[in-house]
C-alpha cells in the first residue's frame, strides 16, 4: 500500500508523455516528467515522497520534505488566509496548517513555527499542526530515567522556558533557571533528563547532571583564567549573576569546580578571586 506523507520505495511502471506511473504491485501513481531521473528504466525500483497535489490527488516527486507525517520541523510561514496559514516544507505545494491546529497564537507570515506533518485519514490530506500536546507523550515511559541522555527539539516559550520536544515523542520542559546561553525555536540539541515528576512529567536540563557534568566545565574556566593573565576577580563570595554573566553557569557548579582545581593544585583562591597556580 502506498502511504500518503511517507517515503515509498516503488516501481517504474508505464512511461506517459507527462511523467512515469509508479505502481508497489496494486496502485499506481504519478510521477511527473521533471522528476524522473534520465537512467530510469521500466521495472527499476525508486524512492519518491508522496504527497497531494493541489488538485488533493496523489503524486510523487523525488524531492524530500522538510518533514514527514509524524515528523516536527521548524518550517517558515509563506502566506496566510481566512482559512490558516501556508508554510514551506519544501516543495511545490506548501503545507496548511488551519487556525484550528494554530492552538493559542496565530501564525505570521515571514516567521518561523514548529510544526508536526499529520495526515487526515479522512480527508486523505496533509496538514500542519501546533498542538504538541494532542501529538506528544505527556508522561514518561519506562525508557525515561534521571540523567538519560536525550535528543531535544525547542518547541515554543513557556512562562517559565520553553517546552521541548524529547526524542521525537515526549514532551518536556526546559527551564529558565537552568538556561546559560540562548536557545532557538526549532533548535535541535543534546538534553539530560534531570527529573521525571510523580505525575510522569520530564524536567530538561541541558548540562549532564551530577559531578562528571560540572567537571566537563573545568576547561572553560581555565581559558577565561588564562585569557586573562592568570588571575579572575570571581570566587565563592561572588553573586550568582556575576557567575552566570562570566561563566555560563550556576554558582553551585562554580565553586565545585574551582575547589576541584584547588584539590588539583592548578589553582589558588584567594580573597580577590582565582589565580593560576604557576602564575608568574
Amino acid at each position: 500500500m502506498i502511504k500518503i506523507g511517507c517515503c515509498n520505495t516503488l516501481k517504474a511502471g508505464r512511461r506517459v508523455d507527462f511523467g512515469v506511473y509508479l505502481t508497489d504491485g496494486s496502485e499506481e501513481i504519478l510521477l511527473p516528467r521533471k522528476y524522473v531521473p534520465a537512467n530510469l528504466e521500466t521495472g527499476d525500483q525508486i524512492e519518491v515522497f508522496v504527497y497531494m497535489d493541489s488538485s488533493d490527488r496523489p503524486i510523487a516527486t523525488t524531492r524530500k520534505p522538510l518533514a514527514m507525517v509524524g515528523e516536527f520541523a521548524l518550517l517558515q510561514v509563506k502566506d496566510v488566509n481566512r482559512f490558516g496559514a501556508f508554510l514551506d516544507w519544501g516543495l511545490e505545494k506548501d503545507l496548511f496548517v488551519p487556525f484550528k491546529e494554530q492552538g493559542d497564537i496565530r501564525m505570521i507570515e515571514g516567521r518561523s513555527y514548529v510544526v508536526r506533518v499529520c495526515y487526515d485519514k479522512v480527508s486523505g490530506r496533509l496538514t500542519g499542526s501546533m498542538r504538541y500536546r494532542r501529538h506528544a507523550k505527556l508522561l514518561a515511559g519506562s525508557g525515561m530515567w534521571p540523567g538519560l541522555e536525550v535528543e531535544i527539539m525547542v518547541l515554543e516559550p513557556t512562562q517559565h522556558g520553553f517546552n521541548v520536544l524529547v526524542n521525537s515523542e515526549y514532551l518536556g520542559k526546559l527551564y529558565e533557571r537552568d538556561l546559560y546561553h540562548k536557545v532557538k525555536i526549532g533548535e535541535k540539541t543534546t538534553g539530560w533528563i534531570s527529573k521525571i515528576r510523580p505525575d510522569g512529567k520530564l524536567d530538561i536540563t541541558l548540562r549532564k547532571p551530577g559531578f562528571e557534568g560540572v567537571c566537563e566545565q573545568k576547561p572553560l574556566v581555565l581559558e577565561k583564567l588564562k585569557a586573562a593573565g592568570g588571575s579572575l576577580p570571581y570566587n565563592s563570595k561572588s553573586t550568582p549573576e556575576e557567575i552566570k554573566r562570566e561563566f555560563a553557569m550556576s554558582k553551585k557548579a562554580f565553586k565545585q569546580i574551582i575547589g576541584n582545581l584547588y584539590k588539583e593544585r592548578i589553582i589558588k583562591i584567594t580573597d580577590e578571586g582565582i589565580e593560576l597556580a604557576d602564575r608568574k
